[in-house]
């Protein structure tokens, strides 16, 4: 509703994701040799190069190990160490680690030429539980309020910001009448006093406030104000609702996010520790030199 739209890193990593994905089907012969049944593909013309000890099934292999798990470590350290608080904010820090957490499961399952049995099942499976799962927190990290720079808000800050957007539209010259009407169409967008918000509301409730906010904005845009202001009040009403619904599910985003980490990382740490013995048979048995 007029506030400013961030660009989405997901296309972007599945534009890359994809782009691999044909480089190595097409003009390499991926699509040949992938189809190839596992008990001759060894004789298939592809197999030197793109089994996961040649050397574009080894490189893929590193190259998503690099982003997987490079990327998780620089969003871990921004997060926790304060030396690096002033290295961008925690929102940008956090499209890089989910860029990273897809680009590099995609070179990966290329490093596997689709053949999963093993350690390298548990693993993978690991790795896949791992991405599944970070949507899942991405969504609930999102519920969240936070400042520009990715701070978690707390209530105190939330209804302060809140009250200088509500500010900020009084000082636009906005009718009084026009302000009363957006004051009693937001009681609509929020739990009635009493009422729990609850874990239907977040996933299905956003349909509910899609409707009800483009009533406001339909009631901005009729209320005979000039262009930019217009935009400037949808602008600061888009974030005012934002936050007083965010607000309202502020205690259920919380308990649900911390019970996703309990979740999330228990894969994460079986998928490292099964990564550094893959590592290691590898080099063991020579196949992280080329040999076999």
């Amino acid at each position: 509703m007029g506030s400013r739209r961030n660009i989405s890193v997901l296309p972007i990593a599945a534009a890359v994701a994809l782009a691999a994905f044909l480089v190595v089907l097409f003009p390499l012969g991926g699509l040949d040799y992938y189809r190839t049944p596992y008990r001759v593909r060894a004789y298939a013309p592809q197999h030197r190069v793109l089994r996961p000890s040649g050397p574009v099934g080894r490189a893929l292999g590193i190259a998503g190990a690099a982003l997987l798990f490079g990327g998780t470590a620089a969003y871990e350290a921004r997060k926790r160490m304060r030396v690096l608080s002033d290295a961008g904010s925690l929102k940008t820090w956090l499209d890089m680690h989910i860029f990273c957490g897809l680009v590099g499961p995609a070179l990966i399952t290329l490093h596997t030429s689709f053949k999963f049995n093993g350690i390298v099942s548990v693993a993978y499976w690991s790795m896949l539980s791992v991405v599944a799962s970070g949507f899942v927190g991405r969504y609930l990290y999102a519920k969240i309020p936070r400042t520009q720079r990715g701070v978690e808000m707390d209530r105190k800050g939330i209804e302060e910001r809140a009250a200088e957007l509500r500010r900020t539209l009084s000082d636009m010259t906005v009718p009084v009448k026009l302000l009363l009407r957006i004051e009693e169409m937001e009681k609509d967008l929020l739990p009635r006093e009493g009422e729990r918000y609850g874990l239907a509301s977040m996933l299905f409730g956003g349909f509910a406030v899609r409707r009800k906010t483009r009533a406001i904005e339909r009631t901005i845009r009729s209320a005979g104000l000039t262009r930019q202001l217009i935009r400037e009040a949808l602008h600061a009403e888009g974030e005012r609702i934002n936050l007083l619904r965010r607000a309202a599910s502020l205690d259920l985003s919380r308990r649900l996010f911390a019970l996703w980490h309990v979740f999330h990382m228990p894969f994460v740490w079986i998928l490292a520790t099964v990564f550094v013995l893959h590592v290691g048979v590898a080099f063991y048995f020579g196949y992280a030199m080329g040999g076999r």
